[in-house]
Order: structure tokens, then sequence, then C-alpha cells
């Protein structure tokens, strides 16, 4: 089902990016930006010339089912996304815990295929980049999950996260992120490693809580 690839995926963040270049753009995290913290004051965002609201965002109060719990990692665990499905499956060795349809980057911005890690997750955080009529402004993207590998730098903004803007699965749509309906995002952020500490809204990999495998292909 899988087919071995070494080049990767993508989601573009940033706090004031010019046009995507190849793969992606080099991005800064600061304040709320850097800490997963939700964004209360932030009411509109604006995706592709028109503006809609941004969502309240819920607090988790207890863990679901599917949280993990620090020392209970499994490296069986992995992550892939089919782009020609359009599709993401989450695996436990063979077992498979979720699958959905996902919306990857357009064909200007294309989602890289390859294997990757995930080396950080925010509970929320603001994106924004493109120019023109491809502008994008989106506060409190929720349970955002950036990947890297040795040769696409963490800076470069690649991730998977839950989506308000629109409900398009199955489609291509993204700037090069892999975009997950939100309730799909919210359960593979408290499944993938690294493992989220109980009150914190952000956490980075390390060698002692290393993050999941993604791989992406064609």
């Amino acid at each position: 089902m899988l087919a071995a690839t070494s080049a990767l995926l993508g989601a573009l963040l940033v706090i004031s990016l010019p046009a995507q270049k190849e793969l992606g753009n080099d991005f800064k995290l600061t304040g709320l930006e850097s800490n997963g913290e939700i964004d209360a004051s932030a009411k509109t965002a604006y995706f592709h010339g028109q503006s809609l609201p941004v969502p309240i965002l819920i607090e988790v109060v207890s863990r679901k089912s599917w949280n993990q719990v620090l020392g209970e990692e499994s490296d069986s665990k992995w992550i892939e996304v089919d782009l020609s499905e359009q599709k993401i499956r989450a695996w436990d060795g063979n077992n498979l815990f979720l699958e959905s349809l996902v919306s990857t980057g357009l064909p200007g911005t294309p989602t890289p295929t390859g294997e990757f890690r995930i080396w950080t997750k925010l509970r929320a955080t603001k994106m924004e980049g493109g120019e023109g009529k491809h502008y994008y402004y989106l506060p409190n993207v929720p349970y955002v999950m950036f990947f890297q590998n040795d040769w696409l730098p963490g800076r470069k903004g690649f991730s998977l996260h839950g989506t308000y803007w629109h409900s398009d699965f199955g489609n291509r749509r993204s700037h090069g992120c892999v975009n997950l309906p939100t309730p799909i995002a919210e359960q593979l952020y408290y499944w993938v490693s690294p493992v989220l500490p109980e009150g914190k809204k952000s956490i980075a990999a390390a060698s002692d809580n290393p993050g999941t495998r993604i791989v992406i292909h064609e």
C-alpha cells in the first residue's frame, strides 16, 4: 500500500512572509505562536480574498481515551499521507487507528513526499502567507504538528493541522500543508509523539521524547 520514497510534505506558517518559494519559506515563531496559546482576541481570518470568523477553540479539560501518557509512546506508531487518494492513515504497526480525507498542496505549492518526523506540536498558532489573491491570515489554526527531516528543516514550516476555513477535504487546497478536519487533527495531536505533558499547549521533540514518523507518498 505504501511506496517508500524520500522527500516530503508541508504546511506553511509564518508571521510575515512573501510568496511561497520552492518548498515553503523560512518562518519564526514568536509570542503566542511559540507557546501554542489560543489568541482569544482573534476574531477574523482571511483566506484567498474572503474574510471569515475565527472559531472559538474549546480547551481540552480531560484526557480522551486516545491521549498519550509520557512513557507510553510506541515506536510502531506512524502516519501515512497518500497524495493520490488525498487521505491520511494513522497506523500502530499493522493496525489502523484512523483514516480520513485531507487536503494537500496545490500544484503550485505542492506537498513534498518522503519520510519525516514530527519536531514540535502546538495547540494553536497563527499562519500567514501568500500574496495578492492568494494571501491568507489564519489565527488560531488548531492542533498543529510540524514535521521535518534531514533535507527539509523545521524552519520551512510544513505541518499537519486542523482546518476551519474550508471543508473541501479529498481535494488539493493547501499551500503545502496537510489540511485535516479539526476532529481528526485533535485525535492525532494527542496520539502522536512528542508526548504532550498534562496542561501544556506546546512540546518539542527530544531524544527521550521523539516525534512520530510521517511517510508522504503519491
